[in-house]
């Protein structure tokens, strides 16, 4: 085993994220990574305080044919609970499952906003029609996008222990994950831009149509169409990707699944998942019963902010 491995084997036994492990080496998160993505090896001081941090010999870290740690760091792991073994197999399963799963949320989400765009554009055909087929449209769209929901969580349960357990990953594993996560950050920051984008220009078909076209209702009803169809793209491209890229931050125990910060919320998601449902109902209650569908998708995007507060809220009244 080489020292990068045995870097990331010794760090994810004691607990501790890179960040954690840069602040005890008085070092920055990017020179741990480089450490443990074998891209640079740490000088002989931070050898020895690596060897003081973790209980083990330097013998141990600096040569590859030396497999054993030494026997008063395996006695500090004794009273710690075994960790979940994550194969190369299990990592690269879940990463295409969570990829999926990705993809029907964000659609699920998308289609919730779209739902009201035949009612929208029927208006101005006839009252009568888009009464009766646009309302049709608009629960067979939200009934297809719960089904969407569903069948994501499904597809994940196998792995939510990803998000509760600590997990010790397999001899290859983190150096593939670093690999693939390098290559999925320009596409993560792409499509956060675009999706960003799109949700800030939405506004600007209704507002063009309004201003040029104030007499054409057929025309201003098109432009709340456009609106709310850029805006579903827009949430669409930043949940699909947000999640891609929590599924990389799962397996490496990264950002907000470090071990940590999991001990401290195993038993959080109650409120937030209940949180999610109350704001997809009001959304559509409101919509159907004031029609202001224009406006009224702005209400994701606002609830994706305001989640982070929601899940701190949580976390204190667990604590209690």
């Amino acid at each position: 085993m080489i020292l990068a491995d045995k870097i990331i084997e010794l760090r994810k036994k004691a607990g501790m994220s890179q960040d954690e492990l840069a602040e005890k080496m008085d070092v920055s998160r990017q020179s741990v990574s480089k450490w443990e993505g074998a891209q640079s090896i740490p000088d002989l001081n931070k050898i020895l305080k690596l060897s003081e941090i973790f209980g083990v010999s330097t013998d141990y870290l600096l040569k590859d044919d030396f497999e054993k740690p030494a026997p008063e760091f395996s006695e500090t792991l004794t009273d710690s609970k075994p960790l979940r073994r994550v194969s190369m197999e299990d990592a690269n399963k879940f990463l295409d499952i969570n990829a999926r799963s990705a993809f029907k949320t964000a659609l699920g989400v998308a289609l919730c906003i779209l739902s009201p765009v035949p009612i929208t554009i029927l208006s101005e055909i006839s009252v009568i029609i888009s009464n009766t087929l646009g309302t049709v449209f608009l629960f067979i769209m939200v009934a297809i996008a719960v089904g969407l929901f569903i069948s994501a969580g499904a597809d994940k349960k196998p792995f939510s222990y990803l998000e509760k357990e600590d997990i010790d990953t397999a001899y290859g594993v983190d150096g593939m994950l670093k690999e693939k996560q390098s290559k999925f950050s320009p596409i993560h920051t792409k499509d956060l831009i675009i999706g960003v984008a799109l949700c800030i220009l939405s506004p600007v078909p209704s507002s063009f149509a309004g201003t040029m076209f104030s007499e054409s209702d057929f025309l201003n009803c098109i432009g709340a169409g456009l609106l709310l169809i850029m805006a579903a793209i827009g949430v669409f491209l930043i949940v699909k990707t947000s999640l891609i890229k929590n599924g990389f931050s799962k397996l490496l125990e990264e950002d907000r699944f470090t071990r940590k910060k999991k001990s401290r919320e195993k038993e959080n998601g109650v409120i937030v998942g209940s949180y999610w449902l109350i704001i997809t109902a009001g959304y559509l209650a409101y919509s159907f019963i004031t029609g202001n569908w224009g406006d009224s998708w702005i209400v994701f995007p606002v609830a994706a902010i305001l989640t982070p507060i929601v899940h701190n809220i949580e976390k204190h009244i667990k604590s209690k």
